[in-house]
């Protein structure tokens, strides 16, 4: 069961570092670019940080929103992504930031060293949610605040959809959550429920780390 589960894994991250080491140097002013940029308007108008935060990217892609958030408030940026393209693109774009290329489920950053994790647009491609939570609280700060905005589709529509949803889409897509899904994936880690907004085909989930927890 569990190299099955690594063997899917495997599958679904290469899928995407294929799709986006391809889509990479051209990415922000692509159609899916400009795509992405309304789950950062979105996120820069709901969050909230203070100068100097540590805030970490996770499939920050070319590490724009990073690069908006420091534009208006310096902040300490990191960033993960399973595209080394990317990566170098962020690298090149955020001087004096740190980026790494790595898959959600394993982390490579210290413990508690995040007052903010972000998600956007990405959450429907990671193979292990569960994972990705288990990571989120070991490298979150107590008490602090993580955003996950996707991509959202009414229920009905999900049920149809899901089951064909990796064979739909080519770029390692994996799965379309409701916002309670979401929620409960961090729950079950040592994360409450802050705020749901809907916003067109646009959730935010906002969730914020226990600052004690028995797990």
């Amino acid at each position: 069961m569990e190299i099955e589960r690594a063997l899917v894994m495997t599958s679904f991250n290469e899928k995407s570092k294929d799709a986006y080491n391809k889509k990479a140097d051209g990415y922000d002013s692509s159609r899916e670019g400009e795509f992405t940029r309304k789950f950062h308007r979105l996120l820069l108008s709901e969050m909230a940080w203070k100068e100097n935060y540590s805030v970490l990217d996770v499939a920050c892609g070319t590490g724009s929103l990073l690069a908006e958030m420091n534009a208006r408030k310096v902040i300490r940026g990191y960033g993960i992504d399973i595209s080394d393209k990317m990566i170098k693109n962020a690298i090149a774009k955020n001087p004096g930031m740190e980026f790494r290329t790595a898959g959600c489920e394993a982390i490579p950053f210290q413990n508690d060293m995040a007052d903010i994790i972000i998600v956007s647009a990405a959450f429907h491609h990671f193979p292990d949610v569960g994972a990705f939570a288990r990571e989120a609280k070991r490298v979150i700060k107590p008490n602090g605040m993580l955003y996950i905005a996707d991509m959202y589709l009414p229920s009905l529509v999900r049920f149809v959809l899901n089951p064909f949803v990796p064979l739909i889409f080519k770029d390692g897509d994996v799965k379309l959550y409701s916002p309670k899904e979401i929620a409960h994936n961090f729950e079950r880690f040592g994360f409450e429920e802050v705020s749901v907004k809907i916003t067109g085909n646009i959730q935010l989930v906002t969730m914020r780390k226990l600052s004690v927890s028995l797990l």
